[in-house]
């Protein structure tokens, strides 16, 4: 069975899942700074592959999977 939309991939709902983890783990952090960035990159992840998802091509598609590892190692 093809993936019809983004939200069936795994890999964008365990990145969900993943920000909302971040966002409830560092929201006492009095650093705004490293917070600010630890939950920007961490919602990037299931960005980045809601927006590959909906590019044009499979190639288009790797690049934007690549985008959301780099946020997953930036977390």
């Amino acid at each position: 069975m093809a993936i019809q939309k983004f939200e069936d991939i795994i890999a964008w709902q365990k990145g969900q899942d993943l920000a909302v983890l971040i966002y409830s783990h560092f929201k006492e952090n009095k650093d705004w700074d490293f917070r600010n960035q630890i939950c920007r990159a961490s919602v990037s992840i299931s960005n980045n592959i809601a927006e590959g998802f909906d590019r044009s091509s499979n190639a288009d598609f790797k690049k934007f999977l690549f985008y959301s590892l780099a946020s997953c190692s930036q977390v």
